[in-house]
């Protein structure tokens, strides 16, 4: 199989593998880059091959940045773009199964790319665009279909966070797990729990927030995967609604709320479950204020001042939220509502701490309460928004 048009993105790079060949040596396209070319998916970078040693990469090139030496990666900078170039090689002795206690460079194309994870990720194409497939990818790119290469068991003994690969390829591709593969990673999902909670949130939220989630995550339920993640463990009948929905988290903070709400989290434990998946301060709050709002629009419908409060990320996630649940609100006119308020920010009010203290009012927490009272009397328009009404509001109400 020949690609006559290539995108950019490799017109660009080809002096890069033309230089490697006039060299003397092999150098490939490899990887996912190859695989969204043939699916017509965006193409972000291209990792290239090589049976050139780093050594000689610097002396075919100018610039260089040693990114990976040990495991045979150099950097080059060409053409105001940087590529990371990686010799052949196979690996072994996986004693974290994540890296390699061995690297050893090769010659051959074909033993490089017996090493990687899926079929569909063992492509590599060469300077004229022809497609090497040692694996048959191109076979499971036309069926759709998730397959290890070689033995599955032992592409995910020597790479636990393969498994959850897999499944995050299932949701973004929307394709099938193929069988074998899936038995592999039953039969091992217990390997998982050896790898960061970091590695493994990044590919969590990947799978979470792709088209075919539902599909997935039912796989990351029935093979076991879901009991070596944090907080999960013999919740699997809580999570059991995920694959029933409608419709996907399209953000971050959405996958997260919607877990804290299948798990049944209450309010006083969202911080720990946020923390446990290494989350940041920042997304542990945009998160709890979902979750918060979502619960109060769920008891009662909310005042200007539950608006106010929420801002209108909140209110437009929290939106989005209840539709994936199956409990549709009447969105447009909650954002109708925001949009009306007199301030939306405590910028917006006319009146500051500085005023009241010169208006009278003493010191201390007072002052803040005071502010919250006027803030809410402005929202529900039992005041005007300026010095004079609010001055009056202040002398009747103390």
């Amino acid at each position: 199989m020949k690609i006559d048009n290539l995108p950019e993105v490799f017109t660009a790079a080809l002096p890069v593998l033309k230089k490697i060949n006039e060299a003397g040596y092999e150098a490939y396209f490899v990887g996912g880059s190859v695989r969204d070319l043939l699916l017509k998916r965006h193409i972000h970078d291209v990792d290239i091959a090589t049976s050139a040693y780093p050594a000689e990469i610097k002396q075919i090139f100018e610039k260089t940045i040693d990114t990976g030496i040990k495991h045979g990666t150099v950097t080059v900078l060409y053409g105001g773009e940087s590529y990371e170039i990686t010799t052949f090689r196979t690996e072994s002795g996986y004693q974290d199964f994540r890296r390699p206690d061995h690297v050893t460079f090769v010659q051959n194309l074909s033993e490089d790319l017996k090493r990687r994870d899926f079929t569909i990720n063992a492509l590599a194409m060469n300077v004229d665009g022809n497609i090497v497939d040692h694996f048959d990818g191109l076979g499971d790119l036309d069926k759709r279909l998730i397959r290890a290469v070689g033995k599955a068991e032992n592409r995910f003994h020597e790479d636990a966070l393969r498994m959850m690969r897999a499944v995050r390829f299932m949701s973004q591709l929307q394709f099938t797990l193929e069988p074998e593969t899936e038995q592999a990673i039953s039969d091992n999902h217990e390997l998982l729990s050896k790898i960061s909670v970091e590695r493994i949130r990044d590919e969590f939220v990947k799978m979470g927030i792709a088209p075919g989630s539902q599909k997935a995550f039912q796989i990351f339920l029935d093979t076991g995967l879901s009991e070596e993640v944090p907080g999960f463990k013999g919740k699997k009948e809580n999570l059991a609604l995920y694959p029933q929905l409608n419709f996907s988290p399209t953000t971050e903070a959405n996958l997260w709320a919607l877990m804290i709400i299948l798990l049944k989290l209450p309010n006083e434990k969202i911080a720990h479950f946020m923390r446990i998946w290494k989350n940041s301060n920042a997304m542990e709050r945009q998160v709890a204020d979902i979750v918060g709002f979502f619960d109060l629009i769920s008891s009662r419908a909310p005042n200007n001042y539950d608006l106010y409060k929420a801002g209108l990320r909140t209110i437009v996630s929290t939106i989005d939220l209840a539709n994936i649940l199956g409990q549709p609100i009447n969105g447009r006119a909650l954002v109708d509502r925001y949009e009306a308020l007199p301030i939306k920010d405590s910028h917006d009010l006319v009146v500051d701490g500085h005023f009241l203290l010169k208006n009278g009012i003493p010191a201390g927490p007072r002052v803040g309460l005071l502010l919250e009272e006027i803030k809410k009397a402005v929202l529900e328009g039992i005041v005007s928004n300026n010095e004079e009404a609010i001055t009056e509001y202040i002398a009747l109400n103390n």
